[in-house]
């Protein structure tokens, strides 16, 4: 495994300038640096909007691949020939039994549960970051991670020919251990929860110049969660809608999709609109929801202990951005607990066929408790975004969901089981109903 050995020069279609730090403004060369050398505020990639207005219209992006790079001149990366494994475009399904459920008239479920090649969201940030990784010498690539973005990073790095090394809390849910180990990276299954891999990581980077997607790449690759705001404005017929519902872990992707959102309007693909924007965490891990609740503009760490450990951390990097998202939009984050994020699970599965994670039933068991506190319209256009697949975190539903009925091989024997099927779903229905 070696370091970096080249920075290359960008490509005349390149759209990105520099890296700009979100406190003090200091801009920065577009190198893999994360933090500001001044005032040690993150850095972020900064674009030139004029010459990105130039190269885009809906035509020319729908014209374009059937992926996140349908938006590159949104992306920063200067090759023209990106890690392309068919990330993006996930459903934007209508949630037409969710929504009578819940009272709601128009809400609509962005399903990256599907996405590619690894089923969640990471996908999009990773493809990103492993592309810009390669325009910057990095041969060797890494992460530390909670589960998904493990996944992701190997799967990614195996397509693309890189080594692969990558970092998890060793108490993980063995379908995202094993969903990493069949690409063959290097694993290290740390003692400590995703904090504390966090802060050894930051170390191991500095130490052997690798490249860590969400930390020296970090810029990089947390612009990829932006193709989930420019999908629902595509699929909604180029407009936004009036208010989204998605989790929070670090607080990235939420204020993500907000600049995605943004980046439309100010380039002219869509009218401009406010959005509201809502956020869900696990009472278990919630410091972004108790910093909001309390109407501060700081975060206070905590030490995570909940079933959703994919959004499990406890002091999060983009908490006080997320928090000023949804207190300028006038929306609202708000936290669940275990047996509510199961609960959510089992609503989305039951009305709309979709198996989410325990990620994805916090944010519906959040949706639903904004919905009874009257703090969604029934008729506003609700995005709901469901990050990853109930198929990595099954050890959450044991014992929370029925048994199959063994019968024997002849016809009585499943009348009988039938029949006790039946009288079960009738006393299910009675104890909803009081």
């Amino acid at each position: 495994m070696t370091q970096a050995t080249h920075t290359p020069t960008l490509s005349t279609a390149a759209t990105f300038r520099a890296l700009k730090c979100k406190e003090c403004g200091e801009e920065y060369e577009l190198k893999a640096t994360h933090v500001c050398e001044f005032c040690f505020g993150p850095l972020e990639v900064a674009y030139d909007y004029s010459a990105i207005q130039r190269q885009v219209s809906r035509a020319s992006i729908q014209a374009g691949p059937n992926s996140i790079w349908r938006y590159r001149p949104f992306l920063p990366v200067a090759t023209d020939n990106p890690i392309d494994v068919g990330t993006g475009m996930t459903p934007l399904v209508q949630a037409n039994r969710l929504a009578r459920r819940l009272g709601l008239k128009k809400l609509y479920i962005k399903n990256d549960a599907v996405n590619m090649p690894t089923l969640s969201f990471k996908d999009r940030v990773v493809s990103v970051a492993l592309t810009r990784a390669r325009e910057l010498g990095f041969t060797t690539v890494s992460c530390a991670s909670t589960g998904n973005l493990a996944n992701s990073t190997a799967a990614i790095a195996a397509h693309a020919g890189l080594d692969c090394c990558v970092f998890i809390p060793s108490d993980l849910e063995a379908g995202k251990v094993l969903g990493t180990l069949i690409y063959g990276p290097t694993v290290m299954a740390v003692q400590g929860n995703y904090d504390q891999v966090n802060r050894l990581c930051s170390e191991v980077a500095n130490t052997h110049g690798w490249g860590f997607v969400n930390i020296n790449l970090r810029p990089y690759y947390s612009e990829g969660s932006k193709t989930l705001g420019y999908e629902v404005a595509e699929q909604l017929g180029w407009e936004l809608p009036d208010h989204v519902v998605a989790p929070l872990a670090s607080g990235s992707l939420f204020t993500k999709i907000y600049k995605g959102f943004q980046e439309f309007v100010k380039v002219g693909l869509v009218d401009e609109k406010p959005v509201r924007f809502s956020g869900a965490q696990a009472e278990g891990c919630s410091p972004i929801a108790q910093a909001f609740r309390e109407g501060r503009d700081f975060i206070s760490p905590v030490k995570p202990n909940t079933i959703a450990k994919s959004i499990a951390i406890g002091n999060p990097a983009d908490g006080v951005y997320a928090v000023d998202v949804a207190k300028k939009t006038n929306g609202n984050i708000e936290s669940v607990n275990d047996t509510e994020i199961i609960e959510g699970i089992k609503l989305l599965a039951e009305t709309e066929g979709i198996f989410t994670e325990t990620a994805g039933g916090t944010t519906i068991a959040v949706l639903k408790k904004l919905v009874e506190a009257g703090k969604i319209n029934p008729d506003e256009t609700t995005v709901v975004y469901i990050t990853g697949n109930g198929l990595k975190t099954q050890e959450a539903l044991q014992g929370c969901i029925n048994e199959p009925l063994t019968i024997e091989p002849k016809l009585d024997s499943f009348e009988r089981a039938l029949e006790r099927s039946r009288t079960l779903d009738r006393l299910e229905w009675q104890q909803v109903l009081v």
